[in-house]
């Protein structure tokens, strides 16, 4: 069972019986120790879509039998069963099956907030058609899908990968350019591909490796994005490395551009049309049953998912 026993769901919480739960980095990142878990031991896991079995005293809109999804705190999904706040669920289009739901809901918002509310160039504009933006690891979850939403909106995107199979994978999302990073210096392929200029953003999720690279392949008032580290946690950087070219640097959560459930319901207000309407693709190649979690964390961390969006499943067929 996992998660929640026997209790029963109490005031603004529901309790949910998991069909797809879905796998990802920080996953790993908790298991590792690389972020610390509030309490010891714990269960992993942030996103997860199930159906309602319970409600909470006095809580409207939501009732038994409602197809949900929800990702971000309380981690704990992998479970067969989890009581979870209300107002962190939100409901499954009837349009979308529940084991891609489960695969894309975290990579997804993720996406959403990266290039829709994170970068704020100096002209207040999120990306758009003018902007050339390097993603790193294009082949990856979120990298997939932002370089699909990134070439949607108009940017011209440019893409790492370290395979020939993944570099198909990027031109397929719509990278215009894909370096193959162990192949060639990525810094050197940015430069010649911008004439020099370097790119108004970089979403950089490998860390350590890519770091100091990343900074070099910024435009002056470039905008890095630093939300991953599956490589490492990047070197201490002096304040005054970013002075040479009045650059901006974030390090950004989810879970604080969802800090409201307004936020959380514009997020998805977004991002489930995408996927609905064909605009973002969702690639799963490789299911695992809750049992065997070890072995697709092993998979995830060895590269052998080609980041198709993995998910751990339980059984559940997706047309269920």
């Amino acid at each position: 069972m996992g998660g929640s026993g026997n209790r029963r769901a109490k005031g603004g919480e529901i309790r949910v019986k998991n069909k797809a739960i879905g796998l990802n980095f920080i996953d790993v990142y908790y298991r590792k120790g690389v972020y610390k878990a509030a309490t010891i031991p714990f269960i992993p896991g942030m996103e997860a879509v199930g159906v309602v079995t319970s409600v909470g005293p006095g809580l409207t809109g939501r009732k038994v039998g409602d197809l949900v999804a929800y990702a971000g705190n309380p981690m704990g999904s992998y479970a067969e069963e989890q009581i979870l706040p209300a107002e962190k669920v939100v409901p499954l289009p009837s349009t979308m099956y529940p084991v891609v739901a489960a695969a894309v809901i975290s990579k997804g918002m993720t996406a959403q907030f990266l290039v829709r509310r994170c970068f704020r160039n100096y002209h207040m504009t999120m990306v758009e058609p003018r902007h050339e933006v390097l993603v790193h690891a294009a082949a990856g979850g979120v990298g997939s899908l932002l370089c699909q939403w990134a070439n949607a909106l108009g940017a011209t995107v440019i893409g790492t990968v370290s395979t020939k199979e993944k570099a198909a994978q990027a031109k397929d999302d719509g990278c215009h350019h894909v370096i193959m990073y162990k192949e060639e210096d990525f810094v050197t392929r940015v430069n010649e591909i911008t004439s020099g200029k370097g790119v108004d953003v970089v979403y950089d999720s490998v860390g350590k490796d890519t770091f100091q690279g990343s900074l070099a392949c910024l435009k002056i008032r470039g905008y890095m994005v630093s939300f991953g580290q599956s490589s490492g946690t990047p070197d201490p950087l002096p304040l005054s490395a970013l002075a040479a070219k009045s650059l901006f640097l974030t390090r950004p959560t989810l879970m604080h551009y969802n800090l409201t459930r307004e936020e959380l319901l514009e997020t998805v207000g977004e991002l489930f049309p995408c996927i609905t309407s064909g605009v973002l693709r969702v690639r799963i190649n490789r299911t695992y049953p809750l049992s065997q979690a070890a072995q697709a964390h092993a998979d995830l961390e060895g590269r052998k998912t080609l980041n198709l969006l993995p998910n751990v499943r339980m059984g559940y067929t997706a047309d269920k």
